[in-house]
């Protein structure tokens, strides 16, 4: 686990304003205060200390996070939303305390129109529920982070969460049209629309989205949906090593197959697969899942070009003979991260992107690193849009300034390579640090000035997505040639 920095809290005097204020604005029910109670509500899926908040809302409606915030804000303490608590970078942790208002509970479906094809949701629907219903009326939600079924839809357009199928549909935020928000003085405000078009004003809706909830906590969002699939069709391609692997999808890429998703498994990544008793052929030292959608003819046609294109490359290439045996594999898939973390005492899970056809180079840059630093690095992800999880393991506690050396050579090698530090599990507190490698100083203090003008206290979900410290260097050497800290592109 790394050790991040603590951060001043709220005095005991402040605490104790802002928990009489909360009990008068809502009631001891929807109030909780003991550190028991708190301490489930201090940490998510990332590498981040839990922090315990020093109380937590338990929200049933919009009028109780305005009635919550307008509080806190009084009190003049952090404000921290959270839904599922699922994230990887540490956004819900209350690290300076304050208040948590949890979402959880205003999980309603208000609406599924076929006729305008949207869905209307509030954020602490969880997004395999949303699936399922809309599915149900023969519609399509299409983004899938691999823990659809706990986390919920306040987080996925807080983070703009992606996932597999991305590749081909996009990520949370080509789905929003529109949001029901509260700002930090408890103002209620619509943002967006309820058609497909219109460009009336700057568009706040898609700001919010991603914004990691440092700018507004949503209330309900109203959704784009589209035409269920017919059909579906998951191939496996097996691969004597990674690098293979790699150079299929850039084969893939060029020549012009597009699946709805195209997923990389690293060897070590296929012995997590096989300990959880999906048969992998031994031989293979790589896998890709490819999974294309459409009309059952456009389906086989695709399937026969992925064949043709993979052969050069490939040890074999099958086809799941049913549903039930893609559903067996998906849930393997899904279950990568907690199977690597049974593998070492400590991981790292980063969501580095890159350009497609760099993924050769970054899987080679990944084995050199781990070569050079003695830190197990496996890869997994969703190759189709170069966003690939460099999963970092270690055992022992003494190795942490290896494993910090590795982050850093990582994402350099990123940055180099024109890519991104996260492709969907956000800045949070994970890389607040590394944000000015890929980001120049102006335009990190441009997004400092719009959070001021939402939050001029500072308040909603404070010391998440900006860095704390400074770079020590303007650029750094990869590959052979100068880059700059902040872009490459």
């Amino acid at each position: 686990m790394r050790l991040h920095p603590s951060f001043p809290r709220p005095t005991a005097a402040t605490v104790d304003k802002l928990r009489s204020l909360l009990d008068r604005a809502l009631g001891p029910s929807k109030v909780l205060t003991s550190p028991d109670a708190c301490l489930a509500y201090a940490g998510d899926d990332s590498d981040q200390e839990p922090v315990a908040p020093d109380a937590v809302v338990l929200a049933s409606s919009a009028d109780d996070i305005a009635k919550a915030v307008r509080a806190a804000s009084e009190a003049e303490v952090p404000i921290v939303p959270r839904a599922g608590g699922s994230g990887k970078s540490g956004g819900c942790v209350p690290v300076a305390g304050g208040v948590v208002i949890a979402t959880l509970g205003m999980n309603a479906i208000q609406e599924i129109s076929r006729e305008e094809q949207v869905a209307v949701v509030q954020p602490g629907v969880i997004l395999g529920d949303l699936h399922a219903a809309v599915e149900a009326e023969g519609m399509f939600f299409p983004p899938d982070p691999n823990s659809l079924r706990m986390c919920a839809l306040g987080g996925n357009i807080a983070e703009n969460a992606a996932g597999p199928r991305a590749f081909k549909y996009g990520s949370t935020r080509d789905y929003v049209l529109g949001l029901e928000v509260v700002l930090v003085d408890g103002t209620q405000l619509r943002t967006g629309k309820r058609t497909v078009k219109g460009v009336t004003g700057y568009d706040v809706t898609s700001l919010l989205v991603g914004s990691e909830g440092t700018l507004a906590i949503t209330t309900a969002a109203t959704l784009r949906l589209i035409p269920k699939p017919h059909a579906v069709t998951t191939l496996l391609a097996l691969f004597p090593d990674v690098q293979a692997s790699g150079r299929a999808v850039s084969a893939m890429i060029a020549a012009g197959v597009r699946p709805r998703c195209i997923e990389l498994l690293d060897e070590g990544t296929l012995d997590a697969v096989r300990v959880r008793g999906v048969a992998v052929d031994e031989r293979a030292r790589a896998m890709l899942i490819i999974e294309v959608d459409g009309e059952p003819s456009d389906c086989d046609a695709q399937a026969e070009r992925i064949g043709e294109v993979c052969a050069a490359e490939a040890i074999d290439i099958l086809v799941a003979q049913d549903a039930a045996q893609r559903d067996r594999l998906w849930e393997a898939r899904r279950q990568l991260s907690p199977a690597t973390r049974a593998m070492a005492r400590f991981k790292i899970s980063e969501d580095v992107v890159v350009p497609r056809d760099r993924i050769p180079a970054l899987l080679e840059e990944t084995r050199a690193i781990e070569r050079e630093t003695g830190v197990r690095m496996i890869t997994y992800g969703h190759a189709g849009d170069g966003n690939l999880h460099v999963n970092l393991l270690w055992n022992d506690e003494e190795l942490l300034p290896r494993v910090e050396e590795a982050l850093n050579r990582l994402f350099l090698s990123v940055v180099g390579m024109r890519g991104t530090l996260t492709g969907e599990h956000g800045v949070g507190t994970s890389k607040a640090d590394f944000l000015a490698m890929e980001q120049q100083p102006e335009l990190i203090a441009l997004q400092k000035r719009i959070k001021g003008v939402f939050d001029p206290k500072g308040l909603l979900n404070p010391h998440k997505i900006f860095p704390r410290r400074q770079l020590e260097a303007a650029s750094v050497t990869v590959a052979g040639r100068a880059v700059s800290l902040h872009g490459a592109c």
